[in-house]
């Protein structure tokens, strides 16, 4: 009779002391988000300051590793914290999670550089990432399940689905504040120490969101069970243990979050990290089309999770998917073209092949930032990958130094290991042919902007970030809807985080390896595609539509 009873409590019309509380809610989540991104969106700099110690390939993927090393504690954050969640409450929870979160981002902003304390520097900025992937792997699940228990049985879909805007409005915010600190000083001033500001601001929003969690009351379903005995007293094991409760979490991850992630992460992140490092659009624009498409396509979760409670989560993210796969390519063929019609050209006309002995290549992905790249051919390669040139591959004979075609005109490499004291003077040399030849090819140094095709540009990644909001709107409600309340939190944090923490949050690293091993600035997009395929096909087949369910029924 209880759990009937609090069932139908749950249709009634929210109250405004629930509305308040949600709000609240949602609004401490978006500055975790806001900590949680600006590694992302300050890349470069980053690179410049901790990882200046070795090549700026090496660097740029260890930057990014740097990010991606918080979506891989994210799994373990989950684990501890949901686990916390569920014996000890939702709110107390929160407060761990923005301290530890909102602490972590002021450090990175008074961190020392390389230049300073030397491996030092990025091994501390790698501890700060870890410290905030472990605070935001508890944030997400509780904030999701908070708002799920407290919002009308019918409108569960329309009421996460704010919570579900707050990454994306995190990721927004983040922008703004990169934006116009960049518009009000100049390019060296934030090169220099600018670029620390957004993290230092940090220590302002924790003390406002410490302030927002503290007017926070429990969760109703949470005290509930809890007043009735009927909590769980070692959720991981009951959710992770028991293979009814770990199937769901299995088939949540694969036929659910994981797709969703690579949509996320390539709608958003990686159409920034195209902009800049592929189509070599400045930082200040790119982040000024990002926060444009960000801006029209935010209202869309509001939709699609309002949409989801009248036909179903399965349909939306599952279509989100499906549009992922089979436009992918010609949306970002479509980008280019609008961006860099330079370069876009230039591709097509001037094609680029590197003849070199297979043996000596390597696959360029460095994760610690240590190994050396010194051979003829990867030289070559790493020299193509950071000036965006696609390349086809040629066969050499053994010992022979690789060549880099462009038309008629042929560049050969060197072996840096057997230049000797010689190496540097013969890197500055091969590094100007090199660069004046694809110059002359019409591969250009910079995005022309009086070229750019601003409509088109935001047009694109608007549609991108729709796909994101397909597949995110929903997803809350549908992972809240999967478990029961006494497991609740830790059952949908993991499955939640290992998509969005290893599926999602290393797809930009593994993408640019992808790239500059095989010589297509495209390539990279099959690691998303595979994915989101993958998701379409098992989520189909295996999770359920879960819209209808009573969350109090199996209490």
């Amino acid at each position: 009779m209880a759990v009937a009873a609090l069932a139908d409590d749950r249709r009634r019309p929210m109250t405004r002391e629930e509305r308040k509380v949600i709000v609240a809610s949602s609004v401490g989540t978006v500055f975790e988000w806001y900590d949680f991104y600006l590694a992302g969106a300050l890349a470069a700099n980053i690179s410049a300051a901790f990882f200046s110690g070795v090549n700026p390939t090496a660097a740029f993927i260890f930057t990014l590793l740097g990010f991606a090393a918080g979506f891989a504690v994210r799994p373990f954050g989950a684990l501890f914290f949901g686990s916390l969640g569920d014996l000890i409450g939702r709110k107390y929870t929160f407060l761990v999670t923005m301290t530890l979160m909102g602490i972590a981002t002021f450090v990175v902003g008074i961190l020392p550089t390389y230049a300073s304390i030397g491996i030092a520097a990025p091994v501390l900025f790698i501890a700060c990432r870890l410290l905030q992937g472990l605070a935001l792997g508890g944030e997400y699940g509780g904030a999701a399940t908070y708002v799920a228990e407290h919002a009308p049985q019918d409108r569960r879909g329309f009421y996460t689905s704010w919570i579900q805007t707050t990454a994306t409005v995190g990721l927004f915010l983040s922008l703004l504040v990169i934006l116009g600190l960049r518009l009000s000083m100049s390019p060296q001033a934030f090169a220099e120490w600018g670029w620390r500001i957004p993290f230092l601001l940090s220590i302002i929003l924790l003390g406002v969101s410490i302030w927002i969690r503290l007017q926070l009351q429990e969760s109703p379903a949470f005290t509930r069970i809890k007043s009735e005995g009927k909590g769980s007293k070692t959720p991981l094991r009951e959710a992770f243990g028991n293979w009814k409760n770990a199937k769901i979490a299995i088939f949540a991850l694969l036929g659910g979050t994981a797709g969703q992630a690579v949509v996320w992460y390539t709608g958003q992140f990686y159409a920034l990290f195209f902009l800049t490092q592929t189509l070599k659009l400045d930082a200040t624009t790119s982040n000024i089309v990002i926060a444009a498409s960000l801006a029209i396509g935010t209202p869309f979760f509001i939709f699609f999770g309002w949409l989801s409670d009248k036909i179903g989560r399965k349909p939306i993210i599952l279509a989100g998917c499906l549009l992922a796969v089979f436009t992918y390519f010609p949306l970002f063929g479509a980008l280019t073209k609008a961006v860099n019609p330079q370069l876009e050209q230039a591709l097509q006309k001037s094609p680029v092949t590197v003849i070199a002995d297979p043996n000596e290549c390597s696959f360029q992905f460095n994760p610690t930032g240590t190994a050396s790249f010194t051979t003829s051919c990867d030289i070559a390669k790493s020299f193509l990958a950071r000036n965006a040139v696609n390349y086809h591959n040629e066969r050499a004979a053994p010992g022979t130094p690789a060549q880099i075609k462009i038309g008629d005109k042929v560049i050969t490499s060197f072996d840096k290991r057997a230049a000797g004291a010689e190496g540097a003077a013969k890197e500055k040399a091969f590094n100007e042919q090199a660069t004046a030849a694809i110059r002359a090819a019409g591969y250009p140094a910079a995005a022309d902007k009086a070229k750019i095709n601003m409509v088109a540009v935001i047009g694109i990644l608007t549609i991108l970030v729709i796909y994101v909001t397909m597949v995110y709107g929903p997803i809350a409600a549908m992972l809240v809807e999967l478990f029961p309340t006494r497991i609740r939190y830790s059952g949908m944090s993991l499955p939640y985080h290992i998509g969005n923490g290893w599926f999602g949050g290393f797809l930009p690293p593994t993408a640019f390896a992808i790239v500059a091993a095989t010589g297509d600035i495209y390539s990279g997009l099959w690691y998303p595609i595979i994915v989101a395929a993958m998701t379409f096909v098992i989520g189909l087949l295996f999770v359920p539509e879960t819209k209808d369910r009573n969350i109090y029924a199996d209490d």
